[in-house]
């Protein structure tokens, strides 16, 4: 029987505790969902809303997400890039002195994590009001728009 089956069965409490630490970890992303469906519910056909201009919180809510879905997709459009740049340094350099690329997936990694925890941490100041979802959303559109700036500037410098 593996450990955790084992775990669970002879010890309830250290199997609540597992579940308990299952659920905490997904509680934001399940959170971040919630409030998303939630406020975009009342919009009733995306093609309704004018981002131009968006009037009620619903709209402006449905407007930021979609802000920060497109400076992500342009993100992840550049990223790739970034990253063949620094294979492309790593290629250049004697097996002792590479690790470009890995340092920029981990940087990378690194910033995922602290981008969405900084805007959850912005969104409190709103915590379970209609407003939430677009602070939220809106930092992490702010805070990705400057990330892919920054990878633009990896591989555009050494053009």
């Amino acid at each position: 029987m593996a450990r955790q089956e084992r775990l669970i069965h002879d010890d309830p409490v250290a199997a609540a505790r597992l579940w308990a630490r299952a659920f905490l970890a997904t509680m934001p992303v399940a959170l971040t969902a919630a409030l998303a469906l939630g406020a975009l519910a009342g919009v009733a056909h995306a093609q309704d809303v004018n981002c131009d201009n968006p009037m009620a919180q619903q709209e402006m809510n449905f407007c930021a997400v979609q802000d920060f879905n497109a400076s992500d997709a342009e993100l992840n459009e550049i990223y790739p890039q970034a990253r063949a740049q620094m294979r492309e340094i790593d290629s250049a350099l004697p097996d002792d002195l590479k690790g470009a690329e890995e340092a920029l997936l981990q940087a990378q990694r690194a910033w995922i994590a602290y981008r969405d925890l900084a805007c959850e941490a912005e969104g409190y100041s709103f915590r379970g009001g209609s407003m939430e979802l677009l602070i939220v959303a809106t930092c992490k559109d702010d805070l990705t728009r400057r990330r892919t700036q920054d990878l633009k500037s990896l591989f555009e410098m050494e053009r």
